[in-house]
């Protein structure tokens, strides 16, 4: 895990970077008796791994740079004994620490970028995190799930609608299991608000309130049966404009990002959660490996259309670039126009390029573009050939 970030500390200098951090669940199967002494999961009745990762995107382009850290971890089991109050808990002792922890860490980590946006669903409202994360530079966004008291009386979920409207905006809502496509009509409203420190916070040195900026966007004319699109969002920018504070909502629409990358790691790519190792202290380290290969493939992903401003060379080391100029003039070499690697060499487009070929894609415009599926398989291929590259001087007696 140390060496998640070598990259992308490079490729985020300069940018205004959005670091965006969640949770997910890693699932692996086990049954009575044969736990893989790993801790539950869910409500109890799995067993697997927590990964908390964060990952930097251009805040301009929404293109992935890398992995900025994060944290793996498997529960032990619970103590017996009467239950505690989970909110006289220090912050501490709980596993919500690891979204203030990952934060603080990224400010170093991301110290070359001229500006950093912290992102993160409702899980992180935190009070500790809107208290202490902000910093020269160092702005935090998320989305609020607890209601919460203001100072002059009123709550987060109350006072926007006091507000006078700011702007109006039509959007589509994707289709779901539990929802059809719509058109939605969304209203804007934002200002700022100061938070009055909870009563059950206990964490020393807080302050007794803070002020930050509530964007609320709420949908009207919802149709009948369907639930009405609301979200509340809470940031240390300061916008001053519909226009910046339609900029923030984008930016916290960039949180899809990292849900694409966990859609990699557990679903469409690596499927990790389907490997058989046996136990709890490989399969951290697995998932550790695996993170960084996700992150890859997305990064490869999004490169394929060329649009990439990451150089190749930050993601692959010297024998897996030799690798691919090679495959490029020899068994990739074009033998029609159609089939000619468009992108810049050693870019991280002429890359995908070329390790989608290795996944069997056939390389034409009009194709299917690859997926996550061909660019897995791909870099599996590039492993193993660059592996043999590195090989070619040593002397076998």
């Amino acid at each position: 895990m140390a060496g998640w970030s070598e990259g992308t500390v490079v490729a985020a200098a300069g940018r205004h970077v959005l670091a965006i951090q969640d949770t997910s669940e890693i699932n692996f199967k086990t049954r009575e008796g044969r736990d893989r002494g790993l801790g539950a999961i869910g409500k109890g009745v799995g067993r697997g791994i927590l990964l908390h990762p964060m990952i930097a995107v251009d805040a301009e382009s929404k293109e992935c740079l890398g992995l900025v850290g994060g944290h793996l971890w498997t529960r032990t089991a619970k103590p017996t004994g009467p239950k505690k109050n989970n909110a006289r808990i220090p912050l501490s002792e709980k596993e919500s620490r690891h979204w203030i922890e990952t934060a603080q860490s990224a400010k170093e980590t991301l110290r070359e970028a001229a500006r950093i946006t912290m992102i993160a669903d409702r899980e992180a409202d935190i009070y500790q995190l809107w208290a202490s994360v902000p910093a020269p530079n160092v702005d935090v966004l998320g989305r609020l799930f607890r209601v919460r008291q203001l100072v002059g009386g009123g709550t987060t979920h109350t006072i926007a609608q006091t507000w006078p409207l700011c702007d109006t905006r039509k959007i589509i809502v994707r289709e779901r299991e539990d929802r059809d496509e719509r058109e939605a009509i969304l209203e804007l409203r934002f200002g700022e608000i100061t938070l009055l420190r909870p009563t059950t916070t206990s964490e020393p040195g807080l302050p007794e309130q803070i002020t930050l900026t509530l964007i609320e966007l709420s949908e009207v004319g919802v149709p009948a049966g369907a639930e009405p699109i609301i979200w509340r969002l809470l940031t240390s920018h300061r916008p001053e404009t519909a226009a910046s504070a339609w900029q923030i909502v984008d930016w916290y629409r960039g949180r899809w990002t990292i849900e694409q990358f966990f859609r990699i790691l557990k679903k469409q790519g690596l499927q990790i959660e389907d490997s058989q190792i046996e136990t709890a202290d490989r399969l951290l380290k697995l998932v550790a490996i695996a993170t960084q290969a996700a992150v890859l493939t997305l990064q490869l992903v999004q490169a394929r259309d060329g649009q990439s401003s990451v150089p190749a060379a930050l993601l692959f080391n010297k024998a897996e670039l030799e690798t691919l100029d090679g495959l490029g003039r020899t068994k990739y070499a074009p033998r029609t126009a159609l089939q000619k690697n468009p992108h810049p060499n050693m870019s991280l487009a002429w890359a995908a390029w070329l390790i989608a070929r290795l996944g069997g894609w056939d390389g034409y415009p009009s194709s299917r573009p690859p997926g996550p599926v061909t660019f897995k398989t791909g870099i599996d291929q590039l492993k193993a050939f660059a592996t043999g590259w590195a090989l070619r001087d040593v002397c076998m007696p």
